[in-house]
């Protein structure tokens, strides 16, 4: 991909920022909506989510986005939806947030909106993924993108794949700064971001993934014997893998 070709994930990103604000528009929680003023917010806040295109605080989108129970999460969702996704992409929201953030996205059930409303929040997901894997220094990095998309979508299906046909080199360093982080929690079976429950599907898939895709990116990236050590542990029995000479306990 050459420089000039690297504009165009950012170009349909900014797109597809735009789609969300203009698909959004007008959007207000639903009349009778309502929340715990002792630990969501004042009758105040509340009314503004029921006042379609006011400026939201940053303090009260976050307790918004944040709450898990609202009556109507997706008209909820909908209410906050541009500035939410424009804050994400642009950093403003904690990388240790981005897991919480994703599981926002799954409580509004996008997919089952009007087809306009989901199509254009695919486009954002995507378009965000895309732009991250191939940009030099994204807010968010990919590696802690795919929690929010498989969270947002249920799947680590579909982001996967386009991590796997993005030949890029930011694609391929931050492959290889995701063995790094995650490679122990993968040896040990576990999600390599904070789960409700155990997630077999989600698990193996990314496991399998990586056994197959890793090994030559790790090489293009110059990448320690160590995290070649994670993959090839990967593809062993549990048994196998604690008794391996480089099974790293």
């Amino acid at each position: 991909m050459t420089p000039a070709d690297r504009t165009a994930p950012r170009l349909r990103l900014d797109a597809a920022l735009d789609g969300l604000a203009t698909t959004f528009r007008g959007m207000t929680a639903v009349p009778d909506e309502d929340n715990c003023e002792c630990h969501w917010g004042s009758a105040e806040d509340l009314a503004r989510l029921k006042t379609p295109d006011v400026e939201l605080d940053p303090d009260l989108l976050r307790r918004t986005w944040q709450a898990s129970d609202w009556r109507d999460h997706g008209a909820v969702l909908r209410r906050i939806l541009p500035r939410f996704a424009a804050d994400l992409v642009g950093g403003q929201v904690p990388l240790f947030d981005m897991v919480d953030a994703g599981r926002s996205f799954g409580r509004g059930y996008w997919w089952r909106w009007p087809a306009d409303q989901a199509a254009s929040v695919r486009e954002f997901l995507h378009a965000w993924w895309s732009d991250s894997l191939t940009a030099p220094d994204a807010a968010v990095p990919a590696y802690e993108l795919l929690a929010l998309c498989a969270e947002a979508s249920g799947t680590v299906t579909p982001w996967l794949a386009v991590w796997d046909a993005t030949a890029h080199p930011a694609a391929d360093r931050q492959l290889a700064e995701a063995v790094d982080l995650w490679g122990l929690d993968l040896l040990c079976d576990r999600l390599p971001w904070s789960a409700w429950e155990h997630d077999e599907e989600k698990l193996g898939e990314l496991g399998a993934w990586l056994i197959r895709h890793a090994p030559a990116r790790l090489v293009s990236q110059g990448a320690s014997e160590e995290l070649h050590h994670v993959i090839r542990l990967l593809g062993l029995t549990e048994s196998a893998r604690w008794e391996d000479p480089h099974w790293p306990w």
